[in-house]
């Protein structure tokens, strides 16, 4: 199976360098990685030297501050040096007349938008209306429309299932994290399958709402490593879809990657 991880973040200053994903990556027999920039970071240099140097192995998804007077100008010139999205927060908005400017730029520009951030944030209004606003615009929902830790009340079960009402937008697509990030570890901490499977049913839902042409698997390395591991991420995620077929798990696991952030020269 052709395997892509679609949210892997780099950094020389912070998490982890471009090496020790590759080696992960080697052993698990994942074919392509899209750099995610680390929140907060807006000097996107070195992801994007790594994808200069193996372009057909990464792809990159840059930070920009959409309050800057030039960000506008500042993802394009990303874009032409190959990035193939933006990461935007579903609150970000444009300094000027136009709040919505940084979104629209990246619609023309033909990139996807990767957005993290809330529950909450992602099952307002204010987001709807700014999904419905740009038709054209490819928007990935991060972390499976929350944080990236498990719900534990029923509230915050029930606000992460709104999120799944925006299938009804063709152009809204969904990450699926690392298992540990939306199920309660196993009370038997040597079980093969490490996770409560009661915890899961939010991954069902996710599948029935936007189907497995708008689900993509990315492993959130290496924050991943202080869980399940880059290596879990992989086969436990790859176990709770077994049900399905290999057609629909060669989307989840590579095909919707490749479709939504593709490889650039």
């Amino acid at each position: 199976m052709h395997i892509v991880d679609s949210h892997a973040h780099v950094a020389l200053n912070w998490y982890e360098p471009i090496e020790t994903l590759n080696e992960q990556m080697r052993r698990n027999g994942v074919a392509r990685a899209v750099l995610t920039q680390p929140l907060g970071q807006t000097d996107n240099a070195y992801i994007q030297a790594c994808r200069r140097r193996e372009p057909q192995r990464y792809a990159t998804i840059v930070l920009v501050d959409p309050a800057d007077p030039g960000a506008v100008s500042h993802l394009a010139q990303l874009v032409e040096d190959g990035a193939s999205g933006v990461r935007l927060r579903p609150s970000a908005r444009s300094a000027g007349a136009d709040a919505l400017a940084i979104w629209r730029a990246a619609q023309d520009l033909g990139i996807a938008v990767s957005s993290p951030g809330t529950s909450a944030d992602f099952a307002s209004d204010e987001f709807a209306d700014l999904v419905a606003a740009l038709p054209g615009l490819t928007i990935v929902i991060e972390h499976l429309g929350a944080g990236n830790a498990p719900d534990t009340t029923d509230e915050q079960r029930a606000r992460r299932r709104t999120v799944f009402a925006l299938a009804r937008f063709p152009n809204v697509v969904i990450k699926v994290p690392g298992l540990g990030e939306i199920a309660p570890r196993a009370s038997d901490r040597n079980a093969p399958f490490p996770f409560e499977r009661a915890g899961l049913d939010v991954l069902d839902e996710a599948l029935a709402a936007f189907g497995p042409q708008r689900l993509m698997w990315g492993s959130d390395f290496p924050i991943v490593c202080s869980r399940e591991g880059y290596a879990g991420a992989l086969r436990f995620c790859m176990d709770a879809f077994g049900h399905r077929s290999e057609g629909d798990r060669e989307l989840i696991f590579g095909g919707v990657a490749d479709r939504v952030f593709p490889s650039r020269p």
